[in-house]
Protein backbone atom coordinates (compact mmCIF):
# COMPACT_ATOMS: atom_id res chain seq x y z
CA UNK A 1 0.00 0.00 0.00
CA UNK A 2 1.30 3.45 -0.88
CA UNK A 3 -0.05 6.99 -0.57
CA UNK A 4 2.12 9.32 -2.68
CA UNK A 5 1.40 13.04 -2.50
CA UNK A 6 2.82 15.49 -5.02
CA UNK A 7 2.67 19.29 -5.04
CA UNK A 8 4.11 21.05 -8.10
CA UNK A 9 4.17 24.84 -8.28
CA UNK A 10 4.97 26.18 -11.75
CA UNK A 11 6.23 29.74 -11.81
CA UNK A 12 5.06 32.53 -14.06
CA UNK A 13 6.05 31.98 -17.69
CA UNK A 14 7.58 28.55 -17.00
CA UNK A 15 7.31 25.42 -19.12
CA UNK A 16 7.24 21.95 -17.59
CA UNK A 17 6.44 18.33 -18.47
CA UNK A 18 5.65 15.83 -15.69
CA UNK A 19 5.36 12.05 -16.05
CA UNK A 20 3.76 9.85 -13.38
CA UNK A 21 4.35 6.21 -14.29
CA UNK A 22 2.71 3.53 -12.13
CA UNK A 23 4.17 0.07 -12.59
CA UNK A 24 2.96 -2.81 -10.41
CA UNK A 25 5.42 -5.69 -10.13
CA UNK A 26 4.52 -9.21 -9.12
CA UNK A 27 1.05 -10.71 -8.87
CA UNK A 28 0.01 -9.76 -5.34
CA UNK A 29 -2.72 -7.36 -4.28
CA UNK A 30 -1.63 -3.71 -4.20
CA UNK A 31 -3.25 -0.36 -3.45
CA UNK A 32 -1.92 3.01 -4.52
CA UNK A 33 -3.78 6.11 -3.39
CA UNK A 34 -2.08 8.97 -5.23
CA UNK A 35 -2.79 12.68 -5.25
CA UNK A 36 -1.06 15.31 -7.37
CA UNK A 37 -1.73 19.04 -7.20
CA UNK A 38 -0.48 21.38 -9.91
CA UNK A 39 -0.46 25.13 -9.47
CA UNK A 40 0.15 26.68 -12.89
CA UNK A 41 1.34 30.28 -12.75
CA UNK A 42 0.36 33.01 -15.21
CA UNK A 43 1.34 32.27 -18.82
CA UNK A 44 2.89 28.92 -17.88
CA UNK A 45 2.76 25.87 -20.17
CA UNK A 46 2.39 22.50 -18.45
CA UNK A 47 1.99 18.92 -19.70
CA UNK A 48 1.13 16.19 -17.21
CA UNK A 49 1.15 12.47 -18.04
CA UNK A 50 -0.30 9.68 -15.92
CA UNK A 51 0.58 6.18 -17.14
CA UNK A 52 -0.70 3.03 -15.43
CA UNK A 53 -0.25 -0.67 -16.15
CA UNK A 54 -2.21 -2.97 -13.89
CA UNK A 55 -3.07 -6.63 -13.39
CA UNK A 56 -5.79 -8.58 -11.55
CA UNK A 57 -4.50 -7.47 -8.13
CA UNK A 58 -3.89 -3.79 -8.90
CA UNK A 59 -5.95 -1.07 -7.22
CA UNK A 60 -5.15 2.54 -8.13
CA UNK A 61 -7.03 5.58 -6.87
CA UNK A 62 -5.55 8.77 -8.28
CA UNK A 63 -6.47 12.44 -8.19
CA UNK A 64 -5.06 15.28 -10.25
CA UNK A 65 -6.04 18.78 -9.11
CA UNK A 66 -5.02 21.72 -11.31
CA UNK A 67 -5.21 25.42 -10.44
CA UNK A 68 -4.62 27.58 -13.50
CA UNK A 69 -3.44 31.19 -13.59
CA UNK A 70 -4.00 33.85 -16.21
CA UNK A 71 -3.32 32.74 -19.82
CA UNK A 72 -1.87 29.43 -18.63
CA UNK A 73 -1.99 26.36 -20.84
CA UNK A 74 -2.26 22.94 -19.19
CA UNK A 75 -2.59 19.51 -20.83
CA UNK A 76 -3.45 16.37 -18.84
CA UNK A 77 -2.88 12.99 -20.51
CA UNK A 78 -3.94 9.68 -18.92
CA UNK A 79 -3.08 6.23 -20.30
CA UNK A 80 -4.69 3.55 -18.13
CA UNK A 81 -4.04 -0.05 -19.13
CA UNK A 82 -5.99 -2.44 -16.92
CA UNK A 83 -6.20 -3.10 -13.20
CA UNK A 84 -8.65 -4.75 -10.82
CA UNK A 85 -9.93 -1.29 -9.88
CA UNK A 86 -8.74 2.01 -11.30
CA UNK A 87 -10.27 5.34 -10.29
CA UNK A 88 -8.98 8.35 -12.21
CA UNK A 89 -10.04 11.81 -10.99
CA UNK A 90 -9.04 14.94 -12.91
CA UNK A 91 -10.14 18.35 -11.64
CA UNK A 92 -8.82 21.48 -13.34
CA UNK A 93 -9.99 24.93 -12.23
CA UNK A 94 -9.55 27.75 -14.74
CA UNK A 95 -9.33 30.40 -12.08
CA UNK A 96 -8.04 33.36 -14.11
CA UNK A 97 -8.89 34.89 -17.46
CA UNK A 98 -7.51 33.45 -20.69
CA UNK A 99 -6.64 29.95 -19.47
CA UNK A 100 -6.76 26.89 -21.69
CA UNK A 101 -6.95 23.23 -20.65
CA UNK A 102 -6.79 19.89 -22.47
CA UNK A 103 -8.03 16.72 -20.74
CA UNK A 104 -6.99 13.75 -22.87
CA UNK A 105 -7.17 10.07 -21.98
CA UNK A 106 -7.13 6.46 -23.12
CA UNK A 107 -8.28 3.56 -20.95
CA UNK A 108 -8.48 -0.15 -21.72
CA UNK A 109 -9.52 -3.23 -19.76
CA UNK A 110 -10.04 -6.97 -20.09
CA UNK A 111 -11.15 -9.86 -17.90
CA UNK A 112 -13.13 -8.42 -14.98
CA UNK A 113 -11.18 -5.19 -14.65
CA UNK A 114 -12.96 -1.97 -13.72
CA UNK A 115 -11.78 1.48 -14.87
CA UNK A 116 -13.59 4.56 -13.56
CA UNK A 117 -12.90 8.07 -14.88
CA UNK A 118 -14.31 11.22 -13.32
CA UNK A 119 -13.54 14.56 -14.97
CA UNK A 120 -14.61 17.84 -13.37
CA UNK A 121 -13.65 21.01 -15.26
CA UNK A 122 -14.50 24.29 -13.57
CA UNK A 123 -14.65 27.47 -15.61
CA UNK A 124 -14.45 30.16 -12.96
CA UNK A 125 -13.22 33.07 -15.11
CA UNK A 126 -14.13 34.51 -18.53
CA UNK A 127 -12.43 33.90 -21.88
CA UNK A 128 -11.19 30.39 -21.05
CA UNK A 129 -11.29 27.22 -23.12
CA UNK A 130 -11.25 23.51 -22.32
CA UNK A 131 -11.24 20.30 -24.36
CA UNK A 132 -11.94 16.79 -23.11
CA UNK A 133 -11.23 13.71 -25.23
CA UNK A 134 -11.44 10.25 -23.67
CA UNK A 135 -11.41 6.92 -25.54
CA UNK A 136 -12.18 3.56 -23.92
CA UNK A 137 -11.51 0.01 -25.17
CA UNK A 138 -13.06 -2.84 -23.19
CA UNK A 139 -12.96 -6.60 -23.70
CA UNK A 140 -13.89 -9.71 -21.72
CA UNK A 141 -16.23 -8.79 -18.85
CA UNK A 142 -14.47 -5.55 -18.02
CA UNK A 143 -16.36 -2.41 -17.04
CA UNK A 144 -15.60 1.21 -17.73
CA UNK A 145 -17.05 4.47 -16.47
CA UNK A 146 -16.74 7.96 -17.89
CA UNK A 147 -18.35 10.81 -15.98
CA UNK A 148 -17.39 14.11 -17.52
CA UNK A 149 -18.71 17.25 -15.87
CA UNK A 150 -18.16 20.83 -17.00
CA UNK A 151 -19.25 23.66 -14.72
CA UNK A 152 -19.40 27.17 -16.14
CA UNK A 153 -19.77 29.64 -13.29
CA UNK A 154 -21.86 32.79 -13.54
CA UNK A 155 -18.92 35.12 -14.21
CA UNK A 156 -17.24 32.83 -16.77
CA UNK A 157 -18.57 34.53 -19.88
CA UNK A 158 -17.17 33.66 -23.32
CA UNK A 159 -16.30 30.14 -22.23
CA UNK A 160 -15.49 27.65 -25.00
CA UNK A 161 -15.74 24.05 -23.76
CA UNK A 162 -15.99 20.72 -25.56
CA UNK A 163 -16.33 17.20 -24.21
CA UNK A 164 -16.17 13.91 -26.17
CA UNK A 165 -16.15 10.30 -24.98
CA UNK A 166 -15.80 7.44 -27.49
CA UNK A 167 -15.85 3.74 -26.57
CA UNK A 168 -15.26 0.38 -28.25
CA UNK A 169 -16.71 -2.81 -26.76
CA UNK A 170 -14.91 -5.92 -27.98
CA UNK A 171 -17.16 -8.53 -26.36
CA UNK A 172 -20.78 -9.06 -25.32
CA UNK A 173 -19.76 -9.10 -21.66
CA UNK A 174 -17.96 -5.72 -21.69
CA UNK A 175 -19.81 -2.68 -20.37
CA UNK A 176 -19.39 1.09 -20.37
CA UNK A 177 -21.37 3.68 -18.40
CA UNK A 178 -20.89 7.16 -19.83
CA UNK A 179 -22.33 10.42 -18.57
CA UNK A 180 -21.28 13.67 -20.25
CA UNK A 181 -22.67 16.58 -18.26
CA UNK A 182 -22.84 20.37 -18.55
CA UNK A 183 -23.77 22.86 -15.84
CA UNK A 184 -23.91 26.35 -17.30
CA UNK A 185 -24.70 29.43 -15.23
CA UNK A 186 -23.41 32.02 -17.74
CA UNK A 187 -25.34 33.20 -20.81
CA UNK A 188 -22.61 33.85 -23.39
CA UNK A 189 -20.78 30.55 -23.88
CA UNK A 190 -20.10 27.85 -26.45
CA UNK A 191 -20.27 24.35 -24.93
CA UNK A 192 -20.78 20.92 -26.49
CA UNK A 193 -20.67 17.35 -25.24
CA UNK A 194 -21.24 13.88 -26.61
CA UNK A 195 -20.57 10.16 -26.20
CA UNK A 196 -20.52 7.14 -28.50
CA UNK A 197 -20.44 3.39 -27.88
CA UNK A 198 -19.77 0.87 -30.63
CA UNK A 199 -17.79 -2.08 -31.91
CA UNK A 200 -15.09 -2.53 -34.53
CA UNK A 201 -16.58 -1.57 -37.89
CA UNK A 202 -17.06 -4.61 -40.08
CA UNK A 203 -16.63 -2.53 -43.24
CA UNK A 204 -13.20 -1.32 -42.11
CA UNK A 205 -12.24 -4.86 -41.09
CA UNK A 206 -13.36 -6.22 -44.47
CA UNK A 207 -11.38 -3.52 -46.29
CA UNK A 208 -8.15 -4.47 -44.54
CA UNK A 209 -8.71 -8.21 -45.01
CA UNK A 210 -9.41 -7.67 -48.72
CA UNK A 211 -5.88 -6.22 -48.91
CA UNK A 212 -4.38 -9.49 -47.70
CA UNK A 213 -4.14 -8.65 -43.99
CA UNK A 214 -5.14 -11.45 -41.61
CA UNK A 215 -8.06 -10.82 -39.26
CA UNK A 216 -6.08 -10.56 -36.04
CA UNK A 217 -3.61 -8.06 -37.52
CA UNK A 218 -6.49 -6.07 -39.01
CA UNK A 219 -8.24 -5.87 -35.65
CA UNK A 220 -5.02 -4.77 -33.96
CA UNK A 221 -4.48 -2.04 -36.58
CA UNK A 222 -8.01 -0.72 -36.06
CA UNK A 223 -7.62 -0.72 -32.27
CA UNK A 224 -4.31 1.13 -32.48
CA UNK A 225 -5.86 3.69 -34.83
CA UNK A 226 -8.65 4.25 -32.30
CA UNK A 227 -6.15 4.55 -29.46
CA UNK A 228 -3.94 6.75 -31.59
CA UNK A 229 -6.59 9.48 -31.60
CA UNK A 230 -5.62 10.16 -27.98
CA UNK A 231 -1.93 9.33 -28.15
CA UNK A 232 -1.32 11.70 -31.06
CA UNK A 233 -2.36 14.64 -28.88
CA UNK A 234 0.80 14.16 -26.82
CA UNK A 235 3.29 16.72 -28.09
CA UNK A 236 6.29 15.17 -26.30
CA UNK A 237 7.56 12.61 -28.80
CA UNK A 238 9.45 10.45 -26.27
CA UNK A 239 6.37 10.02 -24.05
CA UNK A 240 4.12 9.43 -27.04
CA UNK A 241 6.34 6.65 -28.40
CA UNK A 242 6.61 5.11 -24.93
CA UNK A 243 2.83 5.01 -24.45
CA UNK A 244 2.29 3.66 -27.96
CA UNK A 245 4.39 0.62 -27.06
CA UNK A 246 2.50 0.12 -23.79
CA UNK A 247 -0.89 0.46 -25.47
CA UNK A 248 0.10 -1.81 -28.35
CA UNK A 249 1.22 -4.58 -26.01
CA UNK A 250 -1.90 -4.35 -23.83
CA UNK A 251 -4.34 -4.27 -26.76
CA UNK A 252 -2.62 -7.30 -28.31
CA UNK A 253 -3.23 -9.07 -24.99
CA UNK A 254 -6.93 -8.20 -25.13
CA UNK A 255 -7.17 -9.72 -28.61
CA UNK A 256 -5.31 -12.86 -27.44
CA UNK A 257 -7.73 -13.20 -24.50
CA UNK A 258 -10.67 -12.87 -26.89
CA UNK A 259 -9.27 -15.50 -29.24
CA UNK A 260 -8.75 -17.87 -26.30
CA UNK A 261 -12.35 -17.34 -25.18
CA UNK A 262 -13.65 -18.12 -28.66
CA UNK A 263 -11.50 -21.26 -28.84
CA UNK A 264 -12.89 -22.38 -25.49
CA UNK A 265 -16.43 -21.90 -26.75
CA UNK A 266 -17.21 -18.76 -24.77
CA UNK A 267 -17.72 -16.59 -27.84
CA UNK A 268 -17.32 -12.85 -28.24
Amino acid sequence: MSHPRNLVVIGEGSQLSIVEDYVFLGSGTTLSNAATELVAGDRSVVSHFRIERGHAGTHLISTLRIQQGRESNVASHSVLMGGALVRNNVHPVLAAEGGDCLINGLFAGSGRQHLDNYMLVEHASPHCGSRQFYNGILGGRSEGVFHGRIIVHKNAQHTDAKQTNRNLLLSDGARIDTKPQLEIYADDVKCTHGATIGQIEEAALFYLRSRGIDERTARRLLLMAFAGECLERMKEAAVREYTEKIAGSFLAGILDAGDAEVSAGGGL
